[in-house]
């Protein structure tokens, strides 16, 4: 039986692809998670039970903690997710940004090659790195899509950060022949996003009559990819994927976050009869509010080659993956409020 370390395994996009290797793959599953606000065990509870699912508390800065998990372990996969990932955060304070995606990237990869390097000649072990389109920059309107090719031109403290530990990744495979993969992914959506993310905040807002946020005029336009979508991706590239190429991920999915919102509201609309006070269809509770530095207009993944090599292609359309996510999100209220009120982060490990 394969065992994969999974970085960031609680966070929304980790917890995904531990719950499908668990699940769907029956693979012994490491996750080491530091747990910050974005790591949330609520999310695993479904697996956590599982005679192949362990969980270890550590950070990926810890170098101490790191090489004991590969010695204890012997991971043939490591799947990279571990960042943060939240970009109004990043600008409002880049240094978590910094340490974690850059020096923890660092201190994952150095991790890594000690350990590959003690491993028999002919040994299997893959790093797997998981990065975001937002490496590319920005796009015109409409057209030309990001590539495997793509020159890098990142906008963000986020971006800038996420470009860096791919750079380091690359670097790490040219001179130190450790066998790396790299996937670049659109933006995710689907059950288990933190509540601070856009498709969530205007769904839990619009339940509670609160205004829902928009940026600029609504016009910036994402790729957007379901997560459990993106869940088998990973796994295809982390089993499959050519030692030392790069996949993009995308959703198929071109929209407005204007029209993102406005569908979330039509959606409510059919599925909620009774709306909040003074409320008489969800979208009066729009509000365009001061646009984000530096945003970006739009990102669109051309996700041809995982398509051609790999054979992926994702099962969702936006409607069906937002409706799905919607009613997740209606049918799991609990699993919100522990969030909002930060129970959550109260009662991890016990605490």
């Amino acid at each position: 039986m394969k065992t994969v370390v999974v970085t960031g395994g609680a966070g929304f996009i980790g917890s995904a692809v531990v719950r499908y290797l668990i699940n769907e793959k029956n693979l012994r599953v490491i996750n080491l998670d530091k747990l910050t606000y974005a790591g949330n065990l609520d999310s695993l509870v479904s697996v956590e039970q599982h005679e192949n699912y362990i969980f270890e508390h550590g950070d990926i800065c810890d170098q101490e903690k790191v090489s004991k998990v590969f010695s204890q372990y012997q991971p043939d996969i490591i799947m990279h997710l571990a960042a943060e990932s939240h970009v109004d955060r990043s600008i409002d304070g880049p240094e978590d940004f910094i340490q974690t995606n850059i020096i923890g990237t660092y201190n994952l990869l150095q991790c890594a090659r000690a350990y590959y390097n003690s491993l028999p000649e002919g040994a299997s072990f893959k790093f797997h790195h998981i990065s975001t389109d937002e490496v590319y920059g920005d796009l015109g309107d409409s057209g030309a899509m990001f590539t495997e090719s793509s020159s890098y031109d990142p906008s963000s403290p986020y971006s800038a950060s996420k470009a860096s530990s791919d750079h380091l990744v690359r670097a790490w495979g040219r001179t130190y022949n450790l066998p790396i993969v790299i996937t670049n992914c659109s933006n995710n959506y689907g059950p288990y996003h933190f509540p601070e993310k856009l498709i969530p905040l205007v769904i839990l807002n619009a339940l509670e009559g609160k205004d829902l946020p928009v940026y600029g005029d609504g016009s910036q336009i994402r790729d957007w990819l379901y997560v459990e979508d993106h869940a088998r991706a990973l796994v295809e590239v982390a089993m499959k994927g050519l030692t030392g190429a790069t996949y993009n991920i995308g959703g198929h999915n071109e929209m407005t976050n204007l029209d993102v919102v406005k569908l979330i509201c039509d959606t409510l609309d059919r599925k909620i009869s009774t709306k909040p006070s003074g409320v008489s269809q969800f979208s009066d509770l729009i509000k365009f509010v001061a646009d984000r530095p530096g945003h970006d207009v739009r990102y669109a993944i051309d996700a041809t080659k995982i398509e051609t090599d790999l054979g992926w292609v994702p099962q969702e359309t936006f409607e069906t993956g937002i409706e799905k996510t919607i009613q997740w999100y209606l049918d799991n209220l609990d699993w919100c409020s522990r969030v909002q009120s930060g129970v959550y982060q109260r009662e991890r490990l016990g605490a």
